[in-house]
C-alpha cells in the first residue's frame, strides 16, 4: 500500500471482493466526456456486461496477482478517486493489437481519475505506484499506448518520463485514427 499524504488518499491494491467498486469507477470513466479517446469501449457496452465478468476482471488484477495489477486512490472518505492497471506482457506473446512481445514489460491501461481530483498530483502517485509493481515483477519496461488526439493524456505521459517509440497502431474500426505507443525504460 502506498499513501500520497497522511489522512488524504491511500493508494492501494484493489481486492478481489470489490469488483462492485471497480465497476463503478470504471463506469464514471467511460462517462468521461474524453472516454472515447481514452478507452476502447463504451459506456453502454460496458454496463451491459454481467457481474462475474466484473468479478473475474477483479480477481485477475487483485492484490497478489501477478499477471495484472489494479491500482486505486481512496479518498478521505473511502470513495475510489482514481485508477490504473498494469498488465504484465511475456516475451514470445502477441499483444491486443497483434505485435509481439519482445521483452518483458509492462502496460498502463484504464487510466483515470474524477475530474474533481485533477491537478491534484493523483495521477502521478498511481504511475509511481504502478511502476513500482511493474519493476518489482522484472518488466524491463513499461509502456501505454494512446490516442493521437489525447494532448493532454500525452503531456502528462512525457511529463512522467515516456517517450513515444515510433510504433503506431491503428483503431480497431477506425482505420483513420491511431494509437501512439509511449514506453519508459527500466531505471
Amino acid at each position: 500500500m502506498w499513501t500520497m499524504s497522511p489522512g488524504a488518499y491511500v493508494i492501494r491494491s484493489i481486492r478481489a471482493d470489490e469488483w462492485a467498486a471497480a465497476k463503478e469507477l470504471r463506469l464514471a470513466a467511460l462517462r468521461d466526456p474524453l472516454a472515447p479517446l481514452a478507452f476502447l469501449e463504451t459506456y453502454e457496452e460496458a454496463l451491459a456486461r454481467p457481474d462475474s465478468f466484473w468479478q473475474e476482471r477483479a480477481a485477475r488484477a487483485c492484490e497478489g496477482a501477478d499477471g495484472a495489477q489494479q491500482i486505486v486512490a481512496e479518498g478521505p472518505d473511502g470513495g475510489w478517486v482514481g485508477t490504473l492497471t498494469v498488465l504484465v506482457e511475456e516475451p514470445g506473446a502477441t499483444d491486443w493489437a497483434g505485435f509481439p512481445v519482445e521483452r518483458k514489460q509492462g502496460h498502463v491501461v484504464g487510466v483515470f481519475v474524477r475530474p474533481e481530483e485533477r491537478g491534484s498530483g493523483l495521477t502521478d502517485v498511481l504511475f509511481d505506484a504502478g511502476l513500482e509493481w511493474a519493476w518489482a515483477r522484472g518488466a524491463e519496461r513499461v509502456r501505454l499506448i494512446v490516442h493521437e488526439e489525447n494532448g493532454r493524456a500525452q503531456r502528462f505521459y512525457r511529463r512522467a518520463g515516456f517517450v513515444p517509440s515510433g510504433l503506431v497502431v491503428p483503431l480497431s474500426g477506425k482505420p483513420e485514427e491511431k494509437e501512439l505507443e509511449f514506453v519508459l525504460e527500466r531505471p
